[in-house]
């Protein structure tokens, strides 16, 4: 039986207060209650403090460059189809430098979890606007507030048919490991974004802020209606929904792609083949 404990303990970079402490206490939680073994579990990972989590505890960890990584977390799932996969960064990372990898990612619809740090802000690179920050939001970097349009993450994944969407929140970890747990159990790609509050470089979107204005959907709000996912995704300000805003029910890559067929790393290989392939290009 896995426990919380098997993941182990290790010294963080965070801030004090920082929401990242109860993403990873929801993610431990999540793979303990889905009694998931260290070893096979893989995350992944670009460059941020989000990106960090993957450092602090004890799993197969893959870092990659900022923004990158969801295309090796998608490789490692299509080679074997029995690791559990997860990638985590931050709003900047993953829809920042990392766009156009999100949306591949949720065209494609590799069977794994992305948890997105949300917390409208580059942190670690002391605060300038990221692709969710709110407009007119000032920061160090934006004296005159934020021009930009904010990118809507769940819009966009509810817009490209993603099977799985959810919101969930730092400061309810309870819900946020179920959150996880369901992402992971559901076929194909899953979407987790985390309000998480930044307590050095956004003082706007506080947990004071988000407790005042996140709410749970209740049980008898339907995720498999388009429209009502789309409005709910909508939904940000004087109140702002957590839970699974969207289902659906196309099939993941593997099912669609005949190749596959089940662990690739544990076919043999014609080197002979390869080689034949190699000289064509020699």
């Amino acid at each position: 039986m896995t426990s919380i404990e098997d993941y182990g303990t290790f010294e963080t970079a965070w801030c004090p207060g920082c929401g990242n402490f109860k993403i990873l206490e929801a993610v431990k939680k999540a793979l303990a209650d889905m009694d998931l073994p260290p070893h096979k579990v893989a995350y992944f990972s670009g460059i941020g403090q989000a990106a960090k989590l993957p450092h602090y505890f004890k799993c197969n960890v893959f870092n990659g460059l900022h923004g990158r990584g969801l295309p090796p977390a998608q490789a490692a799932k299509l080679v074997n189809p029995n690791l559990a996969v997860f990638c985590h960064s931050g709003d900047g990372c993953n829809y920042g430098e990392g766009g156009n990898h999100f949306l591949a990612a949720l065209r494609r619809n590799v069977d794994m979890v992305l948890v997105a740090h949300d917390n409208q802000i580059y942190g670690l690179t002391k605060g300038q606007a990221s692709p969710t920050t709110d407009e007119d939001h000032v920061t160090k970097a934006q004296p005159w507030g934020v021009k930009s349009a904010k990118f809507r993450p769940l819009a966009v994944a509810i817009a490209l048919r993603a099977n799985f969407v959810a919101r969930g929140f730092a400061g309810n970890v309870d819900q946020l490991a179920d959150l996880i747990r369901q992402a992971h159990e559901s076929p194909g790609f899953a979407l987790v974004d985390v309000l998480q509050p930044c307590v050095t470089f956004n003082k706007v979107n506080t947990f004071a802020w988000y407790k005042e204005r996140v709410y749970e959907l209740d049980a008898n709000y339907d995720p498999t209606d388009f429209q009502a996912a789309m409005e709910k995704a909508e939904e940000f300000g004087d109140r702002i929904p957590t839970g699974v805003i969207y289902r659906n029910e196309r099939p993941n890559f593997c099912e669609a792609l005949v190749t596959c067929g089940g662990e690739l790393f544990n076919k043999p290989a014609d080197l002979g083949l390869v080689r034949n392939v190699m000289m064509q290009y020699a």
